[in-house]
This record gives C-alpha cells, structure tokens and sequence, in this order.
C-alpha cells in the first residue's frame, strides 16, 4: 500500500505547480453577475453582459459558447448621431477598474444561436483572457439568462470604460 500512496502523493505534488498558476491567473479576474438577455423562437442573436474587475489588467481577446455558432466581443457607441455595433479584437481591462460590460456598451455578442434562451437557464461562456506575460488563458463563466425585457441596473449604465 505505501508504494501505490506514495506514488499518488508524488502525482499530486507534481501537478500542485499547475494547478496554483491557474488558480492564481483566474484569481486575477473577477466575473460580477453574468447574464444573457433571453430570446424569442427563431431569434437569432443576444448579447451576455456582466462586470469584469483585474488586480493588475488583462485583456479580453475571444469567447466562446456551445449555444451559439459565433461569439464575438462587441462595443456600441454613438457616431455622428447614429448608434453603432461592431466587433472588437480586444477590450482592455485596467488594473483595479470595473469595466462593465452592459447594455448599450461593451457586451458579449452571441449569433447563429442554436436554441431559444430561456429566463431562468444557464448559459455557459468561455472567456480568451491575455494577461501582462502575454499569454492567454480561458476563464468558463455561467450566465443567467434574464427576461428579454430586461436591463442593467442604472451603475451599469455608465458609459465611463
């Protein structure tokens, strides 16, 4: 029995460096209040939102979800008086400053959806995280979907990113 305790222990002790880097880049990254704006049958986009906090800033670079066949980071701003939506490459997050992503700002965009979302399920979301060294890292989130009716809170309005 010592040699098959041992040979566990020595597994576990080698895998504790790997597991203590994740563990330190996802505590790095703080998701507040992830959710999704429910959908219709046969809609075909939506948007996920939610608040994004970093001790020392990383960047947003990619997402992902099994629910929709795109997932893309997008940003809505005004232009000349007229309200536009596009894809962005990245989002910056600054060291120790919220970015909200919500409703008429910066948000997760998902497109091509494969099912109607439903208030009350839940959608999982894979966020491409680069930190200061470059590298990138996935963070999984889970949001709520909410009625397709509703908004942000009146903070999450701010158009201050």
């Amino acid at each position: 029995m010592k040699p098959i305790k041992s040979s566990l222990m020595t597994t576990l002790l080698a895998a504790l460096p790997l597991m203590s880097t994740t563990t330190a880049f996802a505590a790095d990254i703080e998701i507040k209040t992830p959710w999704v704006r429910g959908t219709v049958a046969g809609q075909k986009a939506t948007g996920v939102f939610m608040e994004v906090t970093s001790k020392t800033g990383i960047t947003l670079v990619g997402a992902s979800s099994p629910v929709a066949g795109v997932t893309e980071i997008h940003e809505m701003k005004m232009d000349g008086g007229v309200m536009k939506m596009r894809a962005i490459p990245r989002l910056e997050v600054s060291a120790d400053k919220p970015l909200s992503l919500a409703p008429g700002g910066y948000h997760v965009m998902l497109m091509d959806l494969k099912q109607q979302l439903k208030t009350g399920d839940s959608v999982p979301l894979s966020l491409q995280v680069e930190g200061k060294d470059k590298k990138v890292e996935t963070v999984e989130v889970k949001a709520e979907v909410r009625d397709l009716t509703a908004a942000s809170t009146p903070a999450a309005h701010s158009h201050k990113h």
